[in-house]
């Protein structure tokens, strides 16, 4: 990663820090979002949902998405602590990629409180692609 405090045409600039928090509200609004999952599924499957090697593996491998999304925004928050504020970079490329238009919004927009997912959609509402 270069030292980059050019403000040319090139793009807007922002402090690589401020956007690797962003991303770690992202990677908790995640693993919070997965983390809903769990509970349904066992109520939806019952009392033998236990019962089935499959569906055990199933809902371990829910915990360990959990697990991965909050220990990679764990890493990201403690490795950004020791980035100068300095390191600027421009994030126009990288936005243009991101397909989700809530994600998108918050990582350029500089938000990071609260949940970037609407968690009070009603049951079958979902953005095509």
């Amino acid at each position: 990663m270069q030292n980059e405090n050019r403000t040319d045409n090139q793009g807007f600039q922002e402090e690589l820090p401020e956007i690797l928090m962003r991303i770690v509200s992202e990677l908790h609004d995640v693993a919070y979002l997965i983390e809903r999952v769990e509970p349904q599924l066992l109520e939806l499957g019952g009392p033998n949902v236990l019962a089935s090697p499959d569906s055990v593996k199933v809902l371990q491998g829910i915990d360990l998405a959990v697990q991965k999304a909050r220990g990679l925004a764990e890493f990201i928050d403690t490795i950004t602590a020791t980035i100068p504020n300095d390191w600027m970079i421009d994030m126009t490329t990288a936005l243009s990629l991101v397909k989700l238009a809530d994600m998108q919004k918050a990582l350029g927009a500089g938000l990071r409180h609260g949940h970037s997912q609407p968690l009070v959609k009603a049951a079958g509402d979902f953005d095509f692609f």
